[in-house]
């Protein structure tokens, strides 16, 4: 498979970090004291989702908090329109639950990395060839990881990365079967989002961490 004209590469960032912190919270405010840690413990790709109300209001907020520090995206973007917003206000790259290729395009037409979710191979062929960045294997646990093995048969350039019931132990399994990087949320942050103690927090950064160090040796 040929490159896509326009496509953005996958960050220096997340080729170093291998993960993406997926944040759904029920405020923005509950996000500071998280993601302050998450960058602390060299966790650098940060996916506020559009499921935290308000996030687009205050995403530039945001944006200027961490930007320096960490790459800073916006997922469950299901229109052009939320796209559009979300870059305007200095998102650094985009996420999809599902296989929208407007937004796709919209993205690589302003050259910023792209990750539109998919599950079957021609979903996820589409959205390659339309110049996603990586392809999001959504949901990954219904299939596990062979399945990327089984994908990179008859497409071998394919960049993936799982998203969804993503745990440490199939942290492992994917980046060994050829993931880029995963999209972790409850095992990486379990109640830090609501109130739990960030110091435990801390402590699973450091776990995923030695998982993937151990993965991509």
């Amino acid at each position: 498979m040929t490159a896509a004209i326009g496509r953005s590469v996958v960050s220096e960032r997340l080729r170093a970090s291998r993960v993406i912190a997926v944040l759904r919270a029920r405020t923005v405010d509950e996000l500071l004291p998280v993601c302050d840690v998450l960058v602390e413990e060299q966790i650098l790709s940060l996916e506020f989702t559009l499921t935290t109300p308000g996030l687009l209001d205050r995403l530039a907020e945001l944006v200027d908090r961490y930007r320096a520090v960490a790459d800073v995206g916006v997922g469950t973007i299901l229109s052009t329109e939320d796209a559009g917003r979300a870059l305007d206000s200095g998102a650094q790259y985009l996420v999809t639950p599902n296989m929208d290729l407007a937004i796709v395009q919209t993205a690589v037409a302003r050259r910023i990395p792209v990750f539109p979710g998919g599950l079957t191979p021609s979903e996820l062929l589409s959205g390659w060839r339309a110049g996603a960045t990586a392809v999001k294997i959504f949901p990954a646990q219904t299939v596990g990881a062979g399945y990327l093995k089984h994908l990179h048969g008859p497409f071998p350039d394919l960049l993936a990365v799982p998203s969804g019931g993503v745990d440490l132990k199939a942290t492992a399994e994917w980046l060994r079967a050829g993931a880029v990087a995963v999209s972790l949320g409850g095992p990486l942050l379990g109640d830090a989002l609501a109130g739990g103690d960030l110091s435990e927090l801390r402590s699973r950064c450091r776990a995923v961490r030695t998982v993937v160090e151990e993965s991509i040796r």
